[in-house]
């Protein structure tokens, strides 16, 4: 996970002083991992580094640095006793106040401080690390005091074709996940919501297909239209322009059906496989909102994949 700066910017203009509270990183058995935070601020708070009795005292500690003007601080939980809790792993917090004084620059790619009035320069074994990352993210690294992570890039686009149930069930359960910057796409101002959750853009076209060209490359794409001639057509555009990834709804018939027509429209078999048909678990059930939670987590999964690989390419290079 990385530094989301604008989420943080955002709480500071709203509440003036905030603490951030991130997990640098854990032993044995604990809630959350590392670059998990949450922001603390006098009168609330917003995200989760994993809930109960440590929560409860990251908290209590957050409010102690807003109320005496501390800085910064590490601090290591044992998930013990004392907590109440039998997880038997330890949780390693860093503890950060800002103010628009001192956010992160906009546009840099790592952010790299001193926690705790640390002095001296910052350790070559951390600008080794930065500098094997490149301009992949790098987990959240604290070296001898300092502390470097990656700010929050660009999320994953998604798609989504077809404001019915299922479209609008998706884009209300990935909302919530800043990984993804949602579009909900439909024809008809009938069956976009009045209401989106924030993160969903509403997008109106007449010619749905005629939109694929304007997406970005890296989207994933959602196709879950009222029409089976629509499916088609964005198919079709699909094939013809580059995607990560690219869903169609609808039964195996359906899928041999769609599948003759692509290649009649030229398409080779090869091609037409990059599209997946049917999508979500059925064992999860039919239900507009069971369909949206697997596609959700097949979402999370490829995510998380990716990122993994990421993670042992970069340690295969250091070594």
């Amino acid at each position: 996970m990385s530094f989301r700066r604008e989420e943080l910017a955002e709480a500071v203009r709203a509440h003036g002083t905030v603490v951030r509270v991130i997990v640098t990183g854990t032993k044995g058995s604990a809630p959350r991992g590392a670059g998990t935070a949450m922001l603390v601020w006098d009168g609330g708070q917003s995200g989760t580094i994993g809930g109960g009795a440590l929560e409860f005292e990251a908290t209590k500690r957050a409010r102690g640095m807003l109320a005496d003007g501390g800085t910064s601080m590490q601090l290591t939980e044992p998930l013990g006793p004392a907590l109440g809790q039998c997880c038997g792993g330890t949780v390693a917090l860093v503890f950060e106040r800002f103010t628009a004084d001192n956010l992160p620059d906009q546009g840099a790619h790592v952010f790299v401080r001193p926690i705790g009035g640390e002095k001296g320069g910052m350790p070559p074994a951390l600008q080794r690390k930065i500098d094997a990352a490149g301009n992949t993210q790098i987990p959240p690294t604290l070296v001898n005091g300092w502390l470097a992570e990656s700010l929050w890039q660009a999320a994953t686009p998604v798609w989504i074709f077809g404001a019915g149930h299922v479209g609008r069930a998706l884009a209300n359960v990935l909302a919530p996940l800043p990984e993804f910057a949602i579009t909900l796409i439909d024809t008809e101002a009938a069956r976009m919501p009045a209401e989106l959750p924030p993160g969903v853009t509403p997008l109106m076209a007449r010619d749905m297909a005629a939109l694929v060209k304007h997406a970005p490359k890296d989207a994933h794409h959602f196709i879950m239209t009222m029409s089976h001639g629509i499916d088609l057509e964005i198919c079709h555009a699909l094939l013809n322009h580059s995607f990560a990834y690219a869903g169609l709804i609808g039964s195996k018939t359906k899928w041999v059906r769609f599948h003759s027509r692509l290649e009649k429209l030229g398409h080779t078999a090869d091609e037409i496989t990059r599209i997946t048909c049917p999508i979500g678990d059925p064992a999860l059930g039919k239900e507009p909102q069971a369909i949206a939670v697997s596609i959700a987590h097949k979402l999370l999964q490829d995510r998380a994949q990716r990122e993994s690989r990421t993670d042992i390419a970069r340690t295969t290079g250091e070594e």
